[in-house]
């Protein structure tokens, strides 16, 4: 008889945003003319900027065409993608080589995948809250987990100490969900640990175009010592509105080895068992993203969702509500008034004014009492959101 991965069982029965679909699901049985106002899961709303489509285009008239088409990729990533990704950092002063750049079908399939460079038996490090996936990818392989809570007195950005030692350890900054960014030096804290430790940072970088403060770094390898006990993982979909496009990118340094063993030339030999590689048209389309013209057309789209978290934001001073990002973050992770349970905030935005967030409760038990609002709605959707909760919640805070 076939053993299944028992590892499963040990799921959480209900994923987050599968649990918030069954809730506005029958809110919308029950009220079928209701207009929602949808500010909980981070999907774009902008479409794909013009360079993009152009580009895509192109790539689809270059596969009708005997001369221009093309088949197989190579796994890792098209050289001319490649190539132009490394250059990208390279202007932001990260020296990276085209062959320590890995293209993606998007951040959340190379979160899971990239596990497979190490043994089950070694320990993940998770800093709660967190984005749920780091947990239940660790949890389906049996791994070990450590859970470092972290809370509004140190700014939702915990410091490196004993409890916290792992084999992986999991970076997102700026961090979904609390829209909280590391500074430099409080990074560089994490990386000496990493190395002094032996771990492996993931460094999931998926925000960092949001990132508008000089103190705040926008990828690991701005930190010294960082190319020896990190890997990053970024992703086009935020950035540049591929949510249903798919493509991400990962950085693995030549110079990062554990037990003689070269995470580069491991992740190449996965790649090239495990994946065909993402499609030329995905890949041309994206490399219109890091032309001039394209880095100006997507710069603009983020500045809508920054205005929408500034409306946001203005809302909840108003109401004298503690939140945390929203400047350098997409997020914004807001207390719940009154010592509300983040569902039970939850039921009350949905039923009275018809506003869809994210409860904290689903990243970790230490995100109980607070809740995440996401600000790639549309503006108008945004500003409406924002008046009925402020004329909903005032007296509450």
């Amino acid at each position: 008889m076939i053993r299944p991965n028992m590892h499963y069982a040990d799921l959480k029965d209900s994923y987050l945003f599968y649990r918030i679909a069954q809730k506005t699901g029958a809110y919308l049985v029950e009220h079928p003319d209701a207009h929602l106002y949808r500010m909980g899961i981070g999907d774009v709303t902008l479409p794909l900027c013009a360079a993009v489509i152009e580009a895509l285009h192109e790539a689809v008239d270059d596969q009708a065409d005997t001369k221009r088409f093309q088949g197989y990729l190579p796994e890792c990533g098209a050289p001319f993608l490649r190539k132009i990704i490394a250059e990208h950092y390279r202007k932001r002063g990260i020296a990276l080589a085209d062959d320590e750049i890995f293209v993606s079908s998007g951040a959340s399939d190379e979160l899971g995948d990239i596990l497979d460079l190490f043994d089950r038996g070694s320990s993940a490090l998770v800093m709660e809250p967190a984005y749920p996936a780091y947990v239940d990818a660790n949890v389906m392989a049996g791994r070990k987990i450590i859970r470092l809570p972290s809370d509004e007195g140190e700014g939702f950005l915990p410091e490196p100490r004993e409890e916290a030692k792992a084999d992986i350890l999991y970076i997102c900054s700026p961090n979904n969900p609390t829209g909280a960014a590391f500074s430099r030096e409080q990074l560089g804290r994490w990386v000496d640990f990493a190395n002094a430790n032996g771990s492996v940072i993931l460094f999931d970088a998926a925000y960092e175009a949001f990132i508008e403060d000089d103190g705040l770094p926008r990828s690991i390898f701005e930190i010294r010592g960082a190319e020896t006990c990190a890997i990053e993982i970024c992703s086009l979909s935020k950035t540049a509105g591929f949510t249903g496009t798919r493509l991400g990118y990962t950085v693995i340094p030549r110079t990062l080895e554990r037990g003689g063993m070269n995470f580069n030339d491991m992740w190449v030999r996965n790649r090239t068992t495990k994946t065909n590689g993402v499609s030329y048209i995905i890949q041309k389309g994206a490399a219109a993203v890091f032309s001039e013209e394209g880095q100006e057309q997507i710069r603009a789209n983020i500045r809508v969702y920054k205005e929408n978290a500034r409306i946001l934001m203005n809302a909840l001073d108003r109401l004298g509500i503690r939140y945390f990002g929203g400047r350098n973050s997409p997020y914004l992770w807001m207390k719940c008034p009154g010592g509300m349970g983040s569902w039970e905030f939850f039921d009350l935005l949905l039923n009275e004014i018809q506003v869809v967030g994210t409860p904290g409760e689903g990243f970790g038990a230490c995100g109980e009492g607070f809740f995440r609002f996401s600000t790639f709605g549309s503006p108008e959707d945004t500003a409406e959101a924002a008046r009925r909760m402020t004329a909903l919640l005032a007296g509450r805070a």
